[in-house]
């Protein structure tokens, strides 16, 4: 099974294209699958006195949301040089359309998979218009309960798009998220609910949390990416720095790895341990010939290269057509 890693560049760019195409060679790097950049016009989504959340308060000079984010915004240029970086480089340009531009923009670019951030899970002329697509889609469920995940998945389906190219990413949309507000278990309910395929958009800053949701079943992991945690930006305090992208991500491939076969056998590496590690059945004391065996007289040792110890209930009640030694293998 093979996983897709989506480095959520974002607006980690701070609206500088020289760190749009850095963020793309380290997203490649460090072993992603795609690169995510968002596209939008702010005029389209935001009102010009929307308020900041709490960590963009933190983390911003800004008065409003507007302010923020209109400074964040690509321009139609910067995105086509990005998405033809991405090509360049071998690594696919994934974007979130915030607004019905950013996803026309999307269709005009034959971007093959759309990516429905959590705050758009209850836009139904949005959701209506991304299902129309019939293209693949990934949909982020934070701040939503069950019943918003369901009537999401109702309005896509509605409009065109099938549920096996729907896959549901479980998400928290505090950032950076506490450990105890993640909840992996939902990945479990989504499979079995709404039988889709499954995911993570995890924005705590574990390098592990994203190799558990894979051991789950995730099959899309996402997580921000960042060049410096310390550049100024709303995001920037919630992603990961290459390094521990590349270390997150050795962590999927080794979970990947042990997974392994759902079939319980020996392994190749295992056989030679056997006869080792298991035991053969002995003489727990000097035993004549004629003698019954019994508990008493009976009992197990290493190695496991004589008589095994799963023979036990085939011998207990039986004669002894000789005489043992104590220790003797029977």
């Amino acid at each position: 099974m093979k996983i897709f890693i989506i480095a959520e560049a974002g607006v980690n760019h701070n609206n500088k294209l020289h760190n749009a195409f850095k963020l793309i060679d380290k997203a490649k790097k460090v072993g992603a699958s795609a690169v995510k950049f968002q596209v939008f016009k702010t005029e389209n989504y935001i009102q010009k006195d929307a308020p900041l959340a709490k960590y963009q308060k933190k983390n911003s000079k800004f008065n409003n949301q507007f302010e923020l984010i209109k400074k964040l915004e690509l321009s139609e240029k910067s995105l086509e040089k990005i998405i033809n970086y991405c090509k360049k480089k071998k690594i696919q340009f994934l974007a979130s359309p915030f607004d019905l531009w950013g996803v026309d923009y999307l269709k005009k670019k034959k971007i093959p998979i759309i990516k429905i951030p959590s705050g758009e899970i209850n836009n139904i002329p949005y959701l209506e218009k991304v299902g129309a697509l019939r293209r693949k889609i990934i949909l982020s469920t934070g701040m939503s309960t069950d019943k918003e995940v369901s009537n999401a998945l109702k309005i896509l389906k509605r409009s065109g798009t099938k549920l096996k190219n729907i896959t549901l990413l479980q998400c928290n949309t505090e950032y950076p998220t506490k450990l105890e507000d993640i909840n992996l278990n939902v990945i479990s309910t989504f499979k079995k609910k709404f039988k889709v395929d499954v995911g993570l958009s995890d924005h705590s800053s574990s390098t592990v949390i994203p190799s558990a949701a894979v051991a789950m079943g995730a099959k899309i992991i996402e997580k921000h990416i960042t060049l410096n945690r310390k550049m100024p930006g709303p995001d920037h305090k919630a992603s990961l720095e290459p390094k521990e992208f590349k270390l997150m991500v050795q962590n999927i491939k080794d979970v990947l790895k042990a997974l392994g076969s759902k079939k319980k056998k020996v392994t190749l590496s295992e056989k030679k341990n056997i006869f080792i590690a298991r035991k053969s059945i002995v003489a727990k004391k000097n035993i004549l010939k004629g003698e019954f065996f019994n508990y008493k007289n009976l009992t197990t040792k290493r190695p496991g290269n004589k008589t095994s110890a799963s023979k036990w209930y085939q011998l207990i009640g039986k004669r002894a057509l000789k005489n043992y030694f104590k220790d003797d293998f029977i």
